[in-house]
């Protein structure tokens, strides 16, 4: 099986050198496909133990219907509907034709979000400003900041951020409104959470996978936020953060390490997780299965996979305002008052 890629960002030589290539070959046909993918997964994926799945139950299940299969759109409704047992937004399987995806981490789950009301007058209407991937704007009577992010893969500079706060400078507090964000890059995450925190700040740790056993991973390292890359931008006054299921993956870490900003407090629902970093590898067929490998804690060593509980609960239930706004400007107002 071959790697192709690595894990975003642990160095490649991270992982081949503290993990050695599985000597297995495969027939590429559907069953030898099933049975590199349940391998692959079995071996190589974190979270097999914690996603509570019998996997073994899996490849008896899965196995018995691969000699059926009659081409290759059936080999991958076979193999993808495989992945779904395992519930996790980060496991996809890539092909020409399409690419599986699993959508249970988030349907079913109360909505928390309206971009109808977000992008009103009365919030950020329609001449909000931009500033690298954030947009922003003054509400409620120009006492508080509102910056929306929609996605971490757009990145700011430090310069970006000096003229969002500067803006926001008389402001008695910031929302930061990362719900439908479905992540991006951890430096980001980092950068926009170092915004709000006085000094350095431990706010998790990650482990990898190193052996083929379920609980083969490293020494948990620490995951840390920096201040001193964005030194002139730091914002100490009170900060909400507004997040919902479709906060993921590098969203879901900013909302963890938020909890251990300054000022900051967490508003929503429980954001979606993705709590681990992806590599993918090459099946006998050539489609490409992407699996997490990393796992990521929070600072007291619990896994951050299934989402972060907000510190104050609320859906979107109003049909003219944002219900997880108005709370937010109402804890805003209160901390200045206090």
């Amino acid at each position: 099986m071959k790697k192709v890629s690595a894990i975003l960002f642990i160095p490649v030589f991270l992982m081949t050198s503290c993990m050695q290539e599985p000597q297995y070959t495969y027939e590429n046909t559907a069953r030898g496909n099933v049975e590199a993918l349940w391998d692959i997964i079995d071996k190589r994926y974190c979270f097999v133990e914690e996603k509570g799945v019998d996997w073994d139950a899996v490849k008896t299940e899965y196995l018995a219907y691969a000699d059926t299969v009659k081409n290759v759109r059936e080999m991958f409704a076979l193999m993808s509907s495989m992945l779904d047992k395992l519930h996790d937004g980060h496991v996809n399987l890539y092909t020409d034709f399409d690419v599986s995806r699993n959508r249970d981490w988030y349907e079913g789950y109360p909505e928390a979000y309206s971009q109808e009301i977000v992008y009103s007058e009365q919030y950020l209407g329609k001449d909000y400003m931009v500033a690298g991937g954030m947009q922003y704007a003054l509400i409620h009577g120009n006492s508080i900041g509102l910056i929306r992010y929609p996605s971490f893969s757009s990145g700011f500079t430090a310069m970006n951020m000096l003229f969002v706060l500067g803006y926001f400078d008389l402001c008695d507090g910031i929302i930061v409104d990362v719900r439908q964000n479905g992540g991006g890059s951890l430096e980001y995450a980092k950068s926009l959470a170092s915004t709000f925190m006085s000094e350095p700040q431990h706010v998790g740790w990650w482990s990898h996978k190193t052996g083929e056993g379920h609980y083969d991973l490293s020494k948990p390292e620490q995951m840390r936020v920096d201040t001193t890359a964005y030194a002139e931008t730091r914002w100490l006054k009170p900060v909400v953060v507004l997040c919902d299921r479709h906060s993921y993956s590098a969203t879901n870490f900013f909302v963890s390490a938020m909890r251990y900003a300054d000022n900051c407090t967490i508003v929503g629902i429980t954001t979606g997780g993705g709590g681990g970093m992806p590599m993918s590898y090459e099946l006998p067929c050539g489609w490409m299965l992407r699996f997490s490998s990393v796992k990521m804690y929070d600072k007291q060593m619990k896994s951050i996979e299934e989402g972060i509980e907000p510190d104050i609960k609320r859906e979107q239930k109003s049909f003219f305002k944002d219900d997880l706004i108005e709370t937010a400007v109402q804890l805003i107002e209160e901390k200045h008052k206090g």
